[in-house]
């Protein structure tokens, strides 16, 4: 009776948002990636042991064994937040969901909008370009209408990247930051456009460790899959088996799925960079042959979830509540994380986006 007792216990614990919280100091959010790429620290997490080994990053290819698979994501984040102002003179921030591929019509973007304006309400953005408001989705997006210049052109010159809002950027050199956020908020092996938040367990690489993970005899495959707000579409519901994910377009040619169907047939691993490479796997293993180089992944793994793929993650230290704090805990248990998180706290790692990177074996 005790024993099923504390069963029910964990369980109910692990469907409940509150169980996926943790304290981090402010000084621990990292503002700046490091300067060379491959020097962030690398905690080791056994999924089997519990053992916890600190790391720098150049280290990972040692984790690594030949006949592995490694999945990274190619996607390239677009610099979609513009500034613009109100007839009023007041400031908006716009950040444009769909920039790369418009798919409700023509002139018409899927965006967020700060501060929330009424419909009608027109904005003012560089080179002439006006948006004006058309309606709010029931999902909390604005449909906004452009006229003027394309977009695309506006984006080059003024966009800037969408980072996460706890990185702050001093308005005093603004535009100095951007310009190294163009480079830095963007992994080395990014191809295709359209996320608008970086995949940023990617972010650690360097082409000198792609070479030498290579000449190891490890296939790296690739696969697209363009992050959306989705992902940090906070989670509203105490029982997290109520949230739902936001679809997110993923691709993946023909060459890159039989390396990953022969790396599970012969019982070999796949080591995933980043969460949506994990969710691009786990939903292209779900699909029918055939049916699963592209479309739309909106899987969300949770603990419970069984893997079907994934034998090894490559992560980033993610925020309290979220979904990819739920994914990793999916894959290695909610204790085993909150207690790899505590350590990683007691010793100073950096945390978030431009923060140091978990692999968890």
């Amino acid at each position: 009776m005790l024993e099923n007792a504390t069963s029910m216990f964990s369980h109910n614990a692990e469907i409940k948002l509150s169980s996926y919280n943790y304290s981090l100091p402010k000084e621990l959010i990292a503002q700046e990636p490091v300067k060379k790429r491959d020097q962030s620290r690398l905690l080791v997490l056994s999924r089997k042991t519990e053992e916890i080994q600190h790391k720098k990053f150049s280290d990972f290819p040692d984790y690594l064994n030949p006949g592995d698979c490694l999945v990274i994501n190619k996607t390239k984040v677009v610099p979609a937040r513009l500034y613009g102002k109100r007839s009023t003179g007041g400031k908006t921030e716009v950040l444009f969901l769909n920039a790369h591929n418009n798919n409700i019509s023509d002139r018409k973007f899927l965006t967020l909008v700060k501060p929330y304006l009424k419909p009608g309400t027109r904005i003012f953005f560089p080179k002439n370009l006006v948006g004006t408001i058309e309606e709010k989705t029931s999902i909390g997006e604005t449909v906004l209408t452009l006229s003027g210049p394309p977009l695309k052109e506006v984006l080059e010159e003024y966009g800037q990247m969408p980072l996460p809002p706890y990185i702050k950027r001093p308005k005093s050199n603004e535009s100095g930051f951007n310009k190294a956020d163009k480079e830095r908020y963007q992994t080395v092996f990014s191809k295709d456009n359209g996320s608008i938040a970086a995949p940023t367990a990617g972010l650690h690489f360097t082409k000198e460790i792609l070479d030498t993970i290579r000449k190891k005899g490890i296939d790296i495959c690739e696969v697209t899959l363009h992050v959306g707000w989705g992902t940090f579409k906070p989670i509203r519901d105490e029982d997290i088996t109520k949230h739902t994910m936001l679809p997110e377009h993923y691709y993946i040619d023909k060459s890159n799925i039989k390396v990953i169907e022969k790396c599970i047939k012969n019982d070999r691993r796949i080591v995933a960079v980043g969460t949506t490479s994990v969710r691009t796997i786990e939903t292209i293993l779900s699909k029918p042959k055939g049916l699963n180089t592209s479309g739309t992944a909106s899987l969300f793994i949770y603990p419970g979830y069984k893997f079907k793929g994934v034998k090894a993650l490559l992560t980033n230290f993610h925020l309290p509540h979220s979904t990819p704090l739920l994914m990793v805990s999916a894959f290695a248990g909610r204790d085993k994380i909150l207690n790899a998180y505590q350590k990683a706290i007691e010793k100073q790692y950096r945390f978030y986006s431009y923060g140091d990177a978990m692999l968890i074996i």
